[in-house]
């Protein structure tokens, strides 16, 4: 038998403000290692490219990727296939560095509720896992737990071997709402509880 129920989302201790932990954002990943590749590729392109325009001007002859790229672009048709992937790649490389300008990375961080506006906390899903299992494990009739933890849910799928699933259900609604409580997360996750039996054997 299998039974689910959603609690509902739980709110800030007494006396918190809820414009500060509202406030408190996602964590922003710095990304060196894809910007440190983006300029240094680019550098090396403007680099070898103002190279060969001053070696042009200087009466030099043109590098010969150069001429082949210009004669190449000057004979290729739009719908040559080359030019199709050459264009598809650029599109695809476009659009990887517009999504890690525009989202903030750093999903395995939670951000916490703001005591003080210059103080900024996050608690990784890990340990927010480990925190719920735990107090799921402490549950009377509680045989196995496993825990997700997404940015605004929290999937429990408990296992009942001795007691009616309804009442472990209603235990672990009652003290794993508390448990996430007890995170100080900026945006507690909906809570989601499920408990079956265990299988026969055989």
């Amino acid at each position: 038998m299998s039974e689910t129920r959603s609690a509902p989302t739980v709110a800030g201790p007494p006396g918190s403000t809820p414009s500060t932990g509202e406030s408190s954002g996602r964590f922003w990943s710095p990304r060196r290692v894809p910007a440190a590749l983006v300029a240094v590729l680019l550098l090396a392109c403007a680099g070898l490219l103002l190279y060969d325009i001053a070696a042009v001007r200087a009466h030099h002859p043109a590098m010969r990727w150069r001429r082949e790229l210009a004669r190449n672009l000057a004979e290729r048709p739009l719908d040559d296939t080359w030019v199709l992937a050459g264009a598809a790649l650029a599109v695809a490389l476009g659009l990887w560095l517009i999504a890690l300008a525009v989202t903030p990375g750093l999903r395995d961080l939670l951000p916490m509720r703001r005591p003080h506006p210059d103080v900024r906390a996050a608690l990784r899903r890990d340990a927010a896992r480990l925190v719920l299992r735990d107090r799921a494990m402490d549950v009377a009739g509680v045989r196995a737990a496993r825990v997700r933890v997404r940015r605004r849910k929290a999937d429990v799928r408990a296992v009942s071997h001795f007691r009616d699933p309804d009442d472990v259900r209603a235990d672990l609604d009652t003290v794993l709402t508390d448990a996430i409580g007890d995170l100080a997360l900026a945006r507690p996750p909906r809570l989601s509880v499920h408990v079956t039996r265990p299988g026969r054997k055989g």
